[in-house]
Order: structure tokens, then C-alpha cells, then sequence
């Protein structure tokens, strides 16, 4: 469904993707490993075609098109969406406004507000005030009405306290779930640098991204292993 090849990417004129290339097909779940700062943000960012991160070098294909220089809004038609992780807050927009945005069906609003525990946030302004939590909860509220092809979340258990891990987590797992046949509707990309995510979503490969580079992929859950007891740094040593 994803192709990357050979991605070069700069902010301000300083490269911080240097030479990345993997695939994530239909109906897959990849998890992106790194410390902050590492280059994980920026990725996401260039793949969903932010006007901010310019692309210098390589190729970025969605379902065997060539969306390379596709601007932002265009990519979101074809079905990428994205959950931040600083979500900005709006005054006068009302969160329920944002959704019916989102929305494909937007009869349905309540009850999707209702199922994340938002229906008494949707007439307030978009963010405004939200705790880590409810702001995690309004971000997938939107991704949920929505319903992109290809998910990407920038860290979503970030500054979400242990009460509302567990809701954030079983949204997500919703949201990226294998139907009967064990097979997904969706793919994704999450990119995490606690691994905290992965107690509820089975998740099929892993990334480790370090200084703007890939530097080994697998066993996601064996990557976590990996990272817990040696740290990134045992990841650089590892390579070497």
C-alpha cells in the first residue's frame, strides 16, 4: 500500500531523513522505534506531504501511485489520515464541527462520540483545555470518522496517564483490527519510543530510526526486547 524509497528530507534547509526505504503492504501494522528527535515525527510529516518538509531525494508511493510532490489535501483524499502528537487547539471551532469535517457519515457523530467517552466535548472548542487523554480521544474521534485507508499516529500513548492508556489503546486497536479471517481493512504506522502501545496492537514488523536513519527492522516485539534492555544505544552497537 506504502512505498518509500530512498527518502531524503529537509526542515529549514538542515537534512533530517537520510536515505530511508521500507514497504508496508495491505492490511499491515508497522511500528517506527526511536528516541525523540530521532527523525520519527519528520517521516510521518513528509509522508503525509506537510508543505514544511521538503523532499530533496526519493520517491513516495501510495497504492502504486507516485505521490511524491502531491500537495497535503490531495493525500488525504486518497486516504492517508494522521493522529499528532501535539494536536493543536482552535478557538470557534467546535469539535463537533471538526468531526462532521472528518466525517463520511455525519448522522453518526454522537454515537462515535459517545463509544470515546466525548459526547459532553463536542460543543466545546476544538482542543481547547483537553487533557492528555481527551486530546488522544478527539484526534482518533476524528481519525474514526474519517476512515482513511492508511493510518499513521505520532505517538498516542504520549502524555497520556495510566487511566486513559487503556481506552487510547483499545480505540487504536479498533481502529486497525483483523476481521474474522485475521486479516486487516486498514494499514498503519505508529511510531512509539516507549513501545507502550504495542499491549494492544499486533503489530506485523518494526523500525528502529536513529539519526534520521533505518538502522535494523523485525520482530517488533523482539525489537522492544531489545531496546528495554540495551537502550537505542545497544541498537547503534548492535548494527556496528
Amino acid at each position: 500500500m506504502l512505498e518509500v524509497e530512498d527518502l531524503h528530507v529537509e526542515i529549514g534547509g538542515k537534512e533530517v531523513i537520510s536515505g530511508i526505504s521500507f514497504r508496508v503492504p495491505e492490511r499491515e501494522t508497522h511500528i517506527l522505534f526511536g528516541r525523540n528527535g530521532s527523525g520519527k515525527t519528520t517521516l510521518l510529516h513528509s509522508i503525509m506531504g506537510f508543505p514544511d518538509y521538503r523532499v530533496t531525494r526519493g520517491r513516495i508511493a501510495f497504492e502504486g501511485k507516485d505521490i511524491t510532490r502531491l500537495p497535503l489535501n490531495e493525500r488525504a483524499r486518497l486516504g492517508f489520515g494522521i493522529s499528532y502528537q501535539r494536536p493543536p487547539s482552535i478557538r470557534g471551532l467546535r469539535l463537533r464541527d471538526m468531526v462532521h469535517i472528518c466525517s463520511q457519515n455525519g448522522d453518526h457523530i454522537d454515537d462515535m462520540a459517545a463509544e470515546l467517552d466525548l459526547a459532553d466535548f463536542l460543543d466545546r472548542d476544538l482542543n481547547l483545555g483537553f487533557s492528555g487523554g481527551e486530546l488522544k480521544r478527539s484526534e482518533l474521534l476524528q481519525l474514526v470518522a474519517q476512515d482513511p485507508k492508511f493510518i499513521m499516529l505520532d505517538e498516542p500513548e504520549s502524555g497520556v496517564d495510566l487511566e486513559s492508556i487503556g481506552k487510547v489503546g483499545e480505540i487504536i486497536r479498533k481502529l486497525l483490527e483483523r476481521d474474522l479471517q485475521r486479516t486487516r481493512k486498514k494499514s498503519g504506522m505508529i511510531i512509539t519510543h516507549t513501545g507502550f502501545i504495542l499491549d494492544y496492537v499486533d503489530a506485523d514488523h518494526g523500525y528502529v530510526l536513529l539519526e534520521g536513519k533505518l538502522w535494523c527492522e523485525g520482530s517488533p516485539r523482539e525489537m522492544l526486547r531489545g531496546i528495554r534492555e540495551c537502550g537505542y544505544e545497544g541498537c547503534k552497537e548492535c548494527r556496528k
